[in-house]
């Protein structure tokens, strides 16, 4: 292995490290002795890799937005464009829950999202993590069904945030129990059809 394939290996431990001590500790409560003894390495040489514990956090609400984008309007995306609202929304979740199913990480990422987007987070990471928005391409994608007559009446945009709290729930339940079982993708398209 390379120095510069080194150097990249212990810069993703330190993120994956992080990651999982800032969903189970929490943003505040976790230091950077703290990150740096898990890895393992020394204070000094994490912050070689990232200057400060904020650093840190921004570069991870950056990949979650990144992954975020992705599964939204990346390839597969684009190939179930033209597929039925609700074909289309079973097809993101089965995709979403076999890539962290392969990922495991993932679902600690829709923890730190969900928690950065909170007042009191720091302010730079807040601001990227507020920038993923997926209730508005969601709420379009409910008034797309809803023309269609697949998807109930109402309030697109309320039915979109009732969607993503649900699927909010499921990856942070997923993050604690690592055994649960993703469920039905259908089970969750159901609450939005009529």
């Amino acid at each position: 292995m390379t120095r510069k394939e080194q150097k990249e290996e212990r810069r993703k431990a330190i993120l994956m490290t992080a990651l999982n001590l800032f969903v189970e500790k929490g943003y505040y409560d976790t230091k950077i002795t703290d990150i740096a003894a898990a890895v393992p390495m020394s204070t000094g040489l994490m912050f070689h890799y990232f200057e400060s514990k904020e650093v840190l956090l921004l570069e991870l609400v950056k990949m979650g937005a990144e992954g975020t984008q992705a599964l939204s309007s990346g390839p597969a995306a684009q190939a179930m464009a033209d597929l039925p609202a609700d074909q289309y929304l079973k097809g993101f979740l089965q995709q979403m829950f076999s890539f962290a199913n392969e990922q495991p990480w993932v679902f600690n990422m829709f923890v730190l999202m969900g928690q950065v987007r909170r007042n009191g987070m720091p302010e730079e990471a807040r601001k990227v993590a507020m920038a993923v928005n997926s209730i508005d391409f969601t709420a379009a994608l409910i008034a797309r069904g809803q023309m269609d007559g697949v998807f109930r009446a109402g309030d697109p945009i309320l039915m979109s945030r009732c969607f993503w709290a649900s699927v909010q729930g499921i990856m942070e339940e997923m993050a604690m129990d690592r055994e649960m079982e993703a469920p039905d993708p259908e089970w969750l398209v159901s609450i939005l059809k009529a």
